[in-house]
């Protein structure tokens, strides 16, 4: 009897915790199980649509030769076909959708007063509606967010025809979501929140937990794509994607003033990353930066016609055997002579890391700087067969012309006050999961004092009972 009863109790208490960790492990094999296209032929399709781009370019008065620019800024009247901008993406991110087939909801209220009741006109009563949504502005804004903005599925961010400034707590969460698109804004000084009860949807209110205060947070999430954003000062990382998300593209974007650009990848034991996959094209990597650009973990990387003019100590890095494709980007290194080198692998030995896939195809280095290749990029006859030759990185003050906001400042530049720091070291792990509801991250805490329970009550005199 004294068995059934503690059996009977054990079960409960499983019951409780799968109850509790469901949501994770949902998001978790949600993404897992999706299907993930072959990394090669994405970054073959690019450079194909970039070499398409740049003849066309001769047959456009406005054509650039950036494929992103080119399919909606040759229109004249874009601004009444706002929703074309979603058939315009690249890479592993070229599937969100965002708002697109969605009404179009005018933000005609800067203020973020109350978190739990959204005010209607506010950005943040637009993203947690369950409809998508094609999101515009009525006018210049600075957004002062008292929280993390919760970002729903099937949205669209569109800064375009106003500047939009977005700072304070958070800052922008996309949290086990899909299909969002956010182009077009400035994100900076934005730092730690939370602890506090934040509406998610209309019917649904979260009891969030503390956040780094990363720009923006990508949490279990997929179709996403961050086009035309300036991003800076913030007091953790600028972008960071993590916890299993996939099929993200981040283009066009001007970064600067900050630590910890990029982090992609959870954890090294954290095997779900293992099927992310990130294209990372036309950015300006600016002033005042040090490192993460990106800092990588297990998945697979293509990081194409991006112009890095400034680190303070590596600008690719990664662990946990990733594949970084770099192909025509260029890479002007820093002064310091200890700092010339593209590429850090993180706490790795090089028996190790002699076997990730790391290349460069078609770069340009400058100043000193120098790629460190290896596995399957040591081998030009493997980078041969799997793509065309990329666009030079010579056209990429062409490519890049544009690369952060459109119709004002590109760039945070020194307007902004720095009001935050980093939260960690260059050798650090960088193992953040970003904003997290109370139940996420409670998790771990509460898995051991089940267990501790278990064994307490299943112990007679001192040895645990097999069951």
């Amino acid at each position: 009897m004294r068995m059934m009863r503690m059996l009977s109790f054990t079960c409960i208490l499983i019951f409780c915790l799968l109850t509790t960790l469901s949501p994770l492990i949902q998001a978790t094999a949600f993404n897992q199980t999706l299907p993930h296209p072959d990394p090669e032929a994405v970054a073959l399709h690019v450079q194909r649509r970039i070499l398409a781009a740049t003849v066309s370019k001769a047959q456009q008065s406005c054509g650039t030769g950036n494929p992103i620019d080119d399919c909606w800024r040759c229109d004249p009247n874009w601004s009444n076909n706002r929703q074309r901008l979603a058939e315009c993406g690249i890479g592993f991110g070229q599937a969100a959708a965002g708002g697109k087939g969605g009404q179009i909801y005018v933000v005609t209220d800067s203020s973020d007063h109350d978190v739990e009741n959204p005010t209607p006109g506010t950005l943040r009563h637009a993203v947690i509606q369950t409809e998508p949504l094609w999101i515009v502005f009525s006018a210049n804004m600075q957004i002062k967010l008292k929280e993390e903005l919760i970002v729903n599925s099937y949205k669209t961010i569109d800064g375009r025809g106003a500047n939009i400034y977005i700072t304070g707590g958070g800052c922008i969460t996309l949290h086990n979501v899909s299909n969002v698109i956010i182009h077009n804004i400035h994100v900076y000084n934005c730092v730690p929140s939370g602890n506090t009860n934040i509406r998610s949807s209309p019917t649904h209110v979260e009891q969030r937990g503390k956040t780094d205060g990363d720009g923006i947070t990508i949490f279990g999430s997929r179709n996403i794509w961050i086009d035309h954003c300036a991003l800076s000062h913030c007091t953790d990382g600028l972008i960071d994607v993590t916890m299993g998300s996939t099929a993200i593209t981040i283009s066009n974007n001007y970064f600067s003033h900050h630590d910890e650009v990029m982090l992609m990848g959870h954890d090294d034991d954290y095997l779900p990353d293992k099927g992310m996959q990130v294209t990372i094209a036309f950015n300006h990597f600016g002033q005042g930066l040090k490192q993460r650009m990106p800092r990588c973990r297990h998945g697979y990387f293509h990081v194409v016609n991006n112009d890095f003019t400034e680190w303070k100590m590596y600008a690719i890095g990664g662990s946990a055997s990733p594949t970084i494709n770099s192909q025509g980007n260029r890479f002007m290194a820093p002064p310091d002579p200890s700092a010339k080198q593209v590429t850090r692998r993180v706490d790795a030995k090089k028996g190790d890391w002699a076997k990730w896939n790391w290349r460069s195809d078609g770069d340009i280095f400058e100043n000193g700087a120098y790629f460190v290749p290896s596995g399957l990029g040591l081998s030009k006859k493997y980078v041969k067969a799997a793509s065309v030759q990329p666009k030079s990185a010579a056209m990429i003050d062409q490519l890049t012309s544009t690369a952060g906001v459109l119709g004002g400042p590109r760039d945070n530049g020194d307007r902004v006050f720095f009001s935050g720091g980093t939260t960690s070291g260059a050798s650090g792990s960088g193992g953040r999961s970003g904003p997290r509801s109370t139940t996420s991250s409670s998790s771990s805490i509460f898995l051991w004092i089940l267990i501790i329970l278990v064994l307490y009550i299943t112990t007679s005199d001192g040895t645990l009972l097999l069951v």
